[in-house]
């Protein structure tokens, strides 16, 4: 299944990294775009980025963590384009920790834009998209809601959820023509970094090691959840490392779960990437 040659486009986080690679994309076969986020100055130049590339944008202020306000954002695509064709809920914030370390405010936080965020977006554009017979939802997680790797607690399971969800749309909404997939990359160039919260700076260290490795782009990763979202796929995993953790956790649970608590035990994480 297709997307729309112009395809009527939200995307929440869409002001950088991800969010923003795939209303590029879009924009180059005239996509429309509404570009949804909480740093206005940043969302403006993507939207500036989107007309230069041959797309249409408008910006709009979006907490994707407050109900009604994308409930507005679903009244702005329908008033501006006349609906709305890709549901892109790429929002997201990182946390990581040990549980009992972490603060409940930091739990809550995390949960309120990267699961809440995404619940909001398809209870304010599912009923329409039942209404016009079709559409599609990208839901953006992380490897990490697969992978249940220990100290990020709050972002495994908000990533988690998001697959959940995304498993539970797409049986309920296969009889309306509309297609759900859950984007699940590992590590890439973005800037999840920016905003990071943990009780200790050695999971900054840790993370931000890891981005450093990272050989894909936003760009590849946007490239991917698209192409994977038209074939239809559930899960959209870009990356072979992620592929790995996937199959092996899925065939081999029990070997899987023993080498998590073994690097855990021998801190073989930290000394990988110099954190300790």
């Amino acid at each position: 299944m297709k997307l729309p040659q112009a395809p009527r486009a939200v995307i929440t986080g869409a002001a950088s990294g991800l969010g923003r690679a795939i209303a590029l994309q879009l924009a180059r076969t005239g996509g429309r775009v509404l570009v949804a986020d909480v740093a206005m100055d940043r969302a403006r130049e993507t939207a500036a980025d989107i007309e230069r590339a041959g797309g249409q944008a408008a910006v709009v202020e979006c907490d994707v963590g407050d109900a009604a306000q994308v409930a507005a954002l679903a009244d702005e695509a329908e008033r501006r384009w006349g609906g709305t064709d890709l549901l892109v809920n790429n929002a997201g914030v990182a946390c990581a920790g040990p549980v009992g370390d972490i603060k409940l405010d930091d739990w809550q936080w995390c949960l309120r834009i990267n699961l809440w965020g995404v619940v909001h977006g398809c209870h304010a554009f599912v009923p329409r998209m039942k209404a016009q017979r079709g559409g599609f939802i990208l839901n953006v997680a992380s490897s990490a809601g697969i992978a249940s790797f220990p100290e990020m607690g709050p972002y495994n399971v908000s990533k988690a959820g998001v697959i959940s969800l995304t498993e539970t749309l797409q049986g309920e909404l296969a009889p309306y023509g509309i297609g759900v997939s859950v984007l699940c990359p590992t590590f890439f160039k973005t800037n999840l970094m920016d905003n990071f919260r943990s009780p200790a700076e050695r999971h900054r260290k840790m993370a931000e090691a890891f981005f450093r490795r990272a050989t894909m782009t936003a760009e590849q990763v946007a490239v991917a959840g698209l192409r994977g979202l038209e074939r239809g796929e559930l899960v959209i995993i870009p990356q072979r490392d992620g592929k790995a953790v996937y199959h092996a956790k899925r065939f081999t649970p029990s070997l899987y779960f023993w080498g998590v608590r073994a690097q855990q035990r021998r801190g073989l994480m930290s000394k990988l990437v110099g954190a300790e």
